[in-house]
């Protein structure tokens, strides 16, 4: 079989105007980035606000393993199969991060015959919002040092900076740096780290703010640094706001793009799930759901992680109400979680299936405790074998979920048909009564141990002293009601990335906790969980290059 990017290179795309007419979208509504991209203006948005909303179809995951799942590939190829059903389903994505891109993980515009194009265009620079986030969060530090280097007339304690920079690349040497060495005119000595771009407050704020105005009041509440007082200092304090929301003044609008089968995509904002709240923009998400019948929307990584923020976070932040959750897995992951090695997961191990399907057990019973529809779907490949499949269906059956077989990444929309008539059945027949996991009432230690024993499965949570210190202060002031975006390795339901499985026994140890006041939650970091990532011994940059006529290859 070719590779994704041979397949999307080949592909013949149609102009993005054509997609969006056949979407009910005018051209006078777009602002074009060329013949195949295009943003959504701002006056057409507020059109669609008094427009009925569809079905909104949430896409998640098993814990990912090196036998890879394809979330995004389901998500797309699922909304090409309702389109061949004669539904108007919409897709709503991530942005990918060119952390992952250049890194191990590879890009995100989905596989084989599911994908989103441009393909190249999407996984690098895209329209640019990601270069904007990162200057607006870059803008900030540097009003930030540079109030302090002119007389800090708001009293920061330099020992108390949180704001840290950013970049959307892995580099593992800029976690922990010292900035302001040299001469007195450099500025202040003192240490400071940086994250990646999709683990920003930034990118949170993009990906919940309603519009421009919520967007401004967000960023203005942002807590940069404390004064000598112990009080928080803001972005509003720093005067930053105004500069900030004008270099997003573009971005914030979403992105228009096409499936390989022509088909509406909606690409938007890209935080990351294992350290952010993983979800796409609530404006792509709304704007999915007032052009289409049906939205299918994903979320990061498991759904431990992913499905969990976009049910605590995302949907009680934006009122959304999720009419159904798939479930993705693979034959080789539950048969990796039960202990083969990855280079034996070709083979029939019906023992190792029997171990390793607890993983899935345990998000099919998270999923069902916020009573929305559960369709379980197995992501084929080759090497599969039918009593495989077969004890994967009634394993799922008997759990009172739907199942399908998936086969989208070798067909395309036709290998999802099996797939979305599973979709259609539940929208139609099943009720959703959603709800988030916990109050709104509930302390910050109440929230964090509601998610660590309800969804991960843990005894119990323990705390460094700097958690504990740093949860005391925000209960202070005021904070307590804010619900909690868990960084956590994304490899197991445990902060032990080599607990696969469903893993027993364990605590939860809560390293540090910080307040993204602007985004609306308190970030408790998990383990040894980085926010920085690294790249790999062999990263998947070497791996890129551009031939002599101008083509991209090795992008995945």
């Amino acid at each position: 079989m070719k590779t994704d990017i041979q397949i999307a290179q080949e592909a013949i795309k149609e102009p993005i105007t054509r997609v969006a007419e056949r979407a009910g979208v005018p051209e006078e509504a777009l602002e074009l980035y060329g013949r195949y991209k295009a943003k959504i203006s701002e006056a057409y948005l507020s059109e669609l606000k008094n427009k009925e909303d569809g079905k909104l179809v949430l896409v998640t995951a098993i814990n990912p393993t090196p036998a890879g799942e394809g979330k995004t590939t389901t998500s797309i190829g699922l909304a090409d199969a309702l389109n061949l059903r004669g539904k108007k389903a919409v897709l709503a994505l991530r942005e990918p991060s060119l952390g992952p891109c250049f890194g191990i993980k590879g890009g995100a515009a989905g596989g084989g015959y599911a994908q989103v194009v441009p393909m190249e265009e999407l996984n690098l620079h895209f329209t640019g919002d990601f270069h904007a986030i990162t200057s607006a969060n870059n803008l900030l530090a540097a009003l930030l040092d540079n109030h302090i280097q002119q007389g800090n007339e708001l009293g920061i304690d330099p020992r108390n900076v949180v704001w840290k920079r950013c970049e959307d690349m892995n580099d593992r040497a800029l976690r922990n740096i010292v900035i302001g060495l040299g001469a007195k005119a450099d500025g202040m000595v003192r240490e400071d780290h940086f994250v990646i771009s999709v683990a920003s407050e930034i990118m949170a704020i993009f990906c919940l703010a309603e519009d421009l105005s919520d967007l401004k009041k967000r960023l203005g509440r942002i807590i940069v640094a404390y004064n000598f007082n112990g009080d928080p200092v803001t972005a509003d304090d720093l005067h930053a706001t105004g500069a900030m929301t004008a270099l997003l003044l573009d971005a914030i609008k979403p992105n228009m793009v096409q499936t390989l089968e022509h088909n509406l995509a909606i690409v938007h904002g890209g935080p990351f799930a294992n350290i952010a709240h993983g979800c796409n923009s609530v404006r792509a998400t709304r704007t999915a759901m007032k052009l289409g019948d049906i939205a299918v929307t994903e979320a990061g990584f498991g759904a431990d992680l992913g499905a969990e923020k976009f049910f605590d976070i995302k949907s009680r932040m934006a009122g959304l109400h999720p009419d159904a959750v798939v479930l993705v897995a693979t034959v080789r992951a539950l048969k990796y979680n039960g202990g083969v090695k990855k280079e034996d997961l070709a083979t029939e191990d019906l023992d190792a299936l029997k171990r390793g399907i607890v993983n899935l057990e345990k998000h099919i019973e998270n999923l069902q405790k916020y009573q929305v529809p559960v369709i379980v779907t197995l992501n084929s490949f080759a090497t599969d074998t039918e009593a495989e499949i077969s004890y994967i269906q009634n394993f799922c059956q008997e759990r009172g979920c739907e199942f399908a077989l998936s086969e989208v990444f070798a067909k395309g929309g036709e290998g999802g048909l099996a797939l979305a008539d599973k979709v259609l059945y539940a929208l139609e027949n099943k009720e959703s009564n959603f709800k988030p996991l916990y109050e709104d009432s509930l302390s910050l230690e109440e929230k964090i141990s509601c998610i660590a024993k309800e969804i991960y499965g843990a005894e119990g949570v323990t705390y460094t002293l700097a958690a504990k210190r740093s949860l005391a202060k925000l209960a202070e002031l005021g904070m307590s009601h804010m619900p909690v975006c868990m960084a956590k390795t994304q490899y197991s339901l445990s902060d032990n990335a080599k607990a696969l499985g469903r893993p027993e026994g364990f605590t939860i140890n809560v390293r540090e906790v910080y307040a993204s006041a602007g985004a609306g939650f308190v970030v408790c970091v998990l383990g040894n969980m980085m926010t920085m990532p690294g790249l790999p011994k062999h990263p998947a940059a070497y791996d890129i290059d551009v031939t002599e006529d101008g083509k991209i290859v090795g992008l995945f």
